[in-house]
């Protein structure tokens, strides 16, 4: 049962936060909702037990590529906007209480030998590396590489784009 209710909830966190980011205006407050999405959708893969694709999502997507788009953003310069002085306390104290909660979290799951860090063998390999890599660099390695082709020239675009502005 609850473990129903935690999907649909992610579930409507990430399409919530998917749509946040095609209609917000302002590109800075999009990439920060598309990592929240992104974080929502590696919760989704750790309920389905899918944990390397759930740690694929974070270390890939949350993380490089979110660092591409911020990159893209700031070489545009499309714009900054200051920050009221009493937000920036809030901002401060709640990404200090965050970070806390974080490494409190790991803290305990680390002393509690409860086995929640070990997949189980044998029962779901769906989300494992080998059943990952083996369809990726079969079945699915033209899809794979015109994807990976794609992305280089919309970066080179980009970046051509903005040199000839400046």
């Amino acid at each position: 049962m609850t473990g129903s209710f935690f999907f649909y909830f992610f579930a409507a966190v990430t399409l919530t936060s998917a749509l946040l980011v095609v209609l917000n205006r302002n590109a800075v407050y999009s990439a920060v909702l598309l990592v929240f999405c992104f974080f929502s959708l590696a919760v989704i893969f750790l309920l389905l037990e899918a944990y390397f694709l759930a740690i694929l999502e974070i270390l890939i997507y949350a993380g490089a590529i979110m660092v591409l788009f911020l990159f893209v953003i700031m070489l545009l310069s499309l714009g900054r906007e200051k920050a009221q002085e009493h937000f920036r306390y809030l901002q401060r104290g709640l990404s200090l209480f965050l970070v806390i909660v974080f490494f409190l979290s790991v803290l305990i799951i680390f002393l509690s030998d409860s086995g929640i860090l070990h997949q189980p063998h044998g029962t779901f390999t769906a989300g494992g590396v080998n059943a990952l890599g083996e369809a990726l660099f079969t079945k699915y390695l033209l899809p794979f590489e015109v994807a990976s082709l794609l992305l280089l020239v919309a970066l080179i675009g980009t970046v051509y784009l903005a040199k000839r502005k400046v």
